[in-house]
């Protein structure tokens, strides 16, 4: 008897902590589930504070709105632009694809927008913290031709000239277009800190040839520059990266930069040269 009452009892106390566990295990669960929900708005927040952080110094997504960068760009592509480099001193070179603030008159109005108050709200807060390209932004996209210091000409049919050389656009030019038949130019001498800038659509592109009687004359001041274009992201099917053309690469493309300071290094050595030999002669004399 004793041992049945015994196991009576340890029964029921066995019941009972089944009970307490069962019950300890759910509110665990509920303060599980409150803790989630507690930690979702932070955990958001963080992301957009990273997504905003990135937008703004490393990495900005950006929509195509023209033709004039055909076949590299198409209209509706979504290019991701390198915003990070400039921090550290990264200047625009031949070559590449940048992004430029409006000059001044580049643009004559904001693209329209055909989408209601409640999409275009969405939409400006997610271009705000760089999930979505602005549709108002106020930027061209186009290809450096010559930097600061450089010579650059085209006449006829072409080709574009670089500080004397020619450049073999054939890998990015839109096919059937001449390089500036429908406008020649120069030659110009591009000024320090400035940039020469075209479109590879060049039949279709109001580019630094069509802005040499605006008040900047057709040159892109480097610090309206946002960033260089790195690849395309969008569509899947047109993933790709926008390296620099090897013409650009072509030995004597640099002649006329590197021959500065070898000719500022000569005036410096004329002065030195004439007060050595100056004293010599005094020496000289004074010795006799």
């Amino acid at each position: 008897m004793s041992d049945g009452g015994g196991d009576g009892t340890d029964g029921g106390s066995t019941g009972s902590g089944g009970d307490d566990d069962g019950a300890g295990t759910a509110d665990a669960g509920a303060k599980k589930q409150r803790s989630f929900w507690k930690e979702l708005p932070i955990l958001i927040l963080v992301a957009l504070v990273l997504a905003l952080i990135i937008k703004t110094f490393l990495v900005q997504a950006f929509s195509i709105p023209s033709n004039s960068m055909q076949n590299t760009l198409q209209v509706g592509d979504r290019v991701l632009v390198d915003k990070l480099t400039p921090w550290f001193g990264a200047e625009p070179e031949r070559g590449e694809v940048v992004v430029f603030h409006d000059p001044g008159g580049w643009l004559n109005e904001a693209p329209p927008s055909d989408s209601g108050p409640v999409l275009e709200g969405i939409q400006k807060g997610l271009s705000f913290i760089g999930l979505m390209p602005s549709a108002e932004e106020q930027d061209l996209i186009k290809r450096v031709i010559a930097v600061g210091g450089d010579t650059v000409e085209c006449k006829g049919v072409g080709p574009v000239k670089v500080n004397g050389k020619a450049l073999d656009e054939t890998s990015y030019i839109f096919p059937g277009d001449t390089p500036c038949e429908d406008n020649d130019f120069g030659p110009v001498k591009v000024p320090e800190g400035k940039l020469w800038v075209m479109g590879d659509h060049r039949q279709d592109s109001l580019d630094s040839r069509y802005h040499e009687k605006s008040p900047d004359k057709g040159f892109v001041d480097e610090d309206l520059v946002v960033g260089r274009a790195i690849a395309r992201a969008w569509p899947i099917d047109r993933w790709g990266t926008l390296p620099v053309p090897g013409t650009f690469d072509q030995p004597g493309l640099n002649a006329a930069a590197g021959a500065a300071p070898a000719a500022l290094g000569l005036v410096g050595a004329v002065p030195l040269v004439l007060w050595r030999r100056r004293r010599l002669i005094r020496k000289a004399d004074l010795n006799d």
